[in-house]
């Protein structure tokens, strides 16, 4: 089993290409917080990664606190924690605003924007990530600031880099079914950048993301997370995984400092959280779904959690910003 997989099912990824760029050295745009971009790219979205894909030529990332990435063709550049960032190339007198000076494109498909001095030609596209904040934090908690991968010195990368420049091309014929294309492509191309990501880890890493890919950790995991419900004990988790119950609490001391019971639970409440914040479900209902045999049980473990019973949880998340001030 793939246990990145089955997380991400969790989180329910959903993505889009929403900009498409040439623009001409020297330029430089400053991309605003991923909570400012949000109301323009997806007004529903709890939380938003913005990334971004250079086509041609070549352009620098750099996060707000100076850590700095250099881009050339087929590499990707990420913020998973929606950090406000500059891209550019050359050396511009001051940064652009990005929402003032381009939002208004963002109402054209992936129409080519122009930009810049007329130099050197960089070409990019930019994509998202809407996700639940509290279920995504297990994977993206471990991941730096500003994330690069090259994508294209693999066949699977560059597979993927000739369609979204294909699909981007012929995004202004608005065939029919080609925002799920790039959609779904956007999806794909985030997803192999984490797999890359994970791949490319030294052996010494600990965290979630290198926990992964532990034939012990990640066996285990890629169990519970598609089964949360399931009534696992350390004994039969570390059955069916093929080790003693003390090799698999090693391996999770390890890599999450934490007992797979202690992780097992968390990841529950997390998804109960969730379950409450999006459906209509009695707390009876969730506790079920989350793998509690009783509501006072699963009440107790949420109120410990997130300081509050589920109930009350609920209406807290659901309140509009002038309800909750009263």
């Amino acid at each position: 089993m793939d246990v990145l997989s089955e997380l991400l099912r969790a989180v329910k990824l959903e993505g889009a290409l929403f900009f498409n760029a040439e623009f001409s050295a020297p330029w430089c745009i400053n991309s605003a917080q991923s909570t400012a971009l949000a109301p323009f790219l997806s007004p529903s979205a709890k939380h938003l990664i913005v990334y971004h894909f250079l086509t041609e030529g070549r352009a620098y990332a750099r996060s707000r606190d100076g850590g700095r990435e250099e881009l050339v063709a087929g590499d990707i550049v990420i913020f998973p924690h929606g950090d406000s960032h500059y891209l550019g190339n050359g050396s511009p007198e001051r940064p652009v605003d990005s929402l003032q000076t381009f939002a208004g494109y963002l109402q054209d498909g992936m129409k080519v924007v122009h930009f810049g001095g007329g130099g050197e030609i960089t070409k990019f596209v930019c994509g998202f990530m809407a996700c639940d904040p509290q279920l995504s934090e297990v994977v993206f908690a471990s991941l730096p600031r500003i994330l690069k991968v090259h994508l294209s010195s693999e066949s699977s990368g560059e597979w993927i880099a000739n369609s979204i420049q294909f699909s981007v091309d012929e995004a202004g014929a608005r065939h029919a079914g080609g925002d799920l294309v790039l959609a779904k492509l956007s999806e794909l191309l985030f997803i192999e950048t984490l797999r890359r990501y994970i791949n490319g880890l030294p052996a010494e890493q600990t965290g979630w993301l290198a926990g992964s890919r532990d034939p012990i950790a990640g066996k285990a995991l890629a169990f519970m997370h598609k089964d949360p419900a399931h009534p696992w004990t350390v004994e039969n988790l570390a059955r069916r995984v093929g080790v003693s119950r003390s090799r698999l609490a090693e391996r999770f001391r390890h890599f999450f400092n934490a007992s797979p019971m202690a992780y097992l639970t968390s990841w529950r409440l997390k998804l109960g959280a969730e379950i409450l914040e999006s459906t209509e479900d009695g707390v009876a209902e969730v506790a079920a779904a989350v793998g509690y045999g009783s509501e006072a049980a699963f009440n107790r473990a949420f109120r410990r959690a997130f300081d509050c019973p589920p109930a009350q949880f609920r209406r807290i998340r659901r309140a509009k910003p002038e309800d909750a001030l009263r």
